[in-house]
C-alpha cells in the first residue's frame, strides 16, 4: 500500500493500563481501526470503556503501553501539529478577549503575530458564527459560544484530524443541536477528518460517517457500523423512518453487549 492510499489514521492493537498502588485497570484492549482522510467517526460506549483514553493517546498525549498510532504514514509518538484537541472544559483565558484567546496558540507557536493571523482569526469566528463578538471576553459568552471559540481557536492551527471529546456533552439540548450542525457545515466546508467521542445515540447518527462501539472496559471494539444518511444533513431526517432505524441498530448493539457484560459478572 503506497502513502497516497494509506488511511489518513491507524490505530493498531492498542492496549493501555493504569497502575496506582497495588491496583492496575486495564482501560483498553487491543483495540485497532482506521480512519480515512476526511471522515466522521464517533466513539460510543459506557462510562469508563476507554474512549477518552483513546483520544489522548492519539493525541499524543499519553502512550499506549501495547500497540501503535499511525498517523500520516509515520508513527505516532508525541503530539502533531496536525492534529487539534477539542474538549468539553473550554479552558479559555478569562482575561483575554475572544479574538486573542483565537489567537493564542499562534502567538505561542510564533512569538509575534502578522495581520494576516488576525484576518484568519476574524474568518474562523465569523465560520462558526461569532462574527461581531471578537472583542468580548468569555464571561459576557454563553456556553455554546465559549465552546465555538474554542473550535476557532483549533482551527486557526490547520489541524487535518479534529479530536473531539464530548464537546457539547455540558450543554442544553437545543443549543446542543445547534452546533452540531454547525459542526457537520464546518466538516464539509474544511473537508476536516473528525474523531469525536460521544454518549448521545442520536449525535452520533446524526454526525458520523461510522459509528464505533466501546465494550465496558476494558474497552474494545465490538461494532464498525456505517451511517449511511446522505449529506450534506438537515435536523428534519432525524425525524425520518431510517435515522430510527439506524438508531434502533446502535441500541440494539449496546443493550447486547452490555448484557453479555452482566452475564459475565454474574458467572463470577
Amino acid at each position: 500500500m503506497n502513502a497516497a492510499t494509506l488511511p489518513l489514521l491507524q490505530i493498531e492493537d492498542v492496549t493501555k493500563t493504569f497502575t496506582s498502588g497495588a491496583r492496575s485497570i486495564c482501560a483498553l484492549q487491543s483495540v485497532s481501526f482506521n480512519v480515512a482522510s476526511g471522515e466522521f467517526i464517533c466513539l460510543l460506549g459506557p462510562s469508563g470503556s476507554g474512549k477518552s483514553t483513546l483520544l489522548r493517546i492519539i493525541g499524543g498525549l499519553l502512550a499506549p503501553d501495547v500497540g501503535a498510532i499511525w498517523f500520516q504514514g509515520a508513527r505516532l509518538t508525541a503530539p502533531h501539529s496536525d492534529i487539534g484537541f477539542v474538549f468539553q472544559t473550554t479552558n479559555l483565558m478569562p482575561w483575554r478577549t475572544v479574538l486573542q484567546n483565537v489567537l493564542l496558540p499562534l502567538e505561542v507557536q510564533q512569538g509575534k503575530l502578522a495581520a494576516a493571523d488576525t484576518q484568519k482569526a476574524i474568518e474562523l469566528l465569523a465560520l462558526v458564527g461569532l462574527r461581531g463578538f471578537e472583542q468580548a471576553y468569555p464571561k459576557h459568552l454563553s456556553g455554546g459560544m465559549r465552546q465555538r471559540v474554542v473550535l476557532a481557536r483549533t482551527l486557526i492551527q490547520h489541524p487535518q484530524l479534529l479530536l473531539m471529546d464530548e464537546p457539547f456533552g455540558a450543554l442544553d439540548a437545543l443549543t446542543r443541536e445547534r452546533l452540531n450542525v454547525e459542526l457537520l457545515r464546518i466538516h464539509q466546508m474544511q473537508a476536516k477528518t473528525v474523531l469525536m467521542v460521544t454518549h448521545s445515540i442520536t449525535e452520533a447518527v446524526f454526525l458520523a460517517d461510522r459509528v464505533l462501539m466501546f465494550s465496558e472496559r476494558p474497552g474494545r471494539v465490538v461494532a464498525d457500523l456505517a451511517i449511511d444518511l446522505p449529506r450534506p444533513r438537515q435536523l428534519a431526517q432525524t425525524g425520518s423512518a431510517h435515522f430510527g432505524e439506524l438508531t434502533m441498530q446502535v441500541r440494539q448493539y449496546i443493550d447486547a453487549f452490555a448484557g453479555m457484560a452482566e452475564n459475565k459478572t454474574t458467572d463470577y
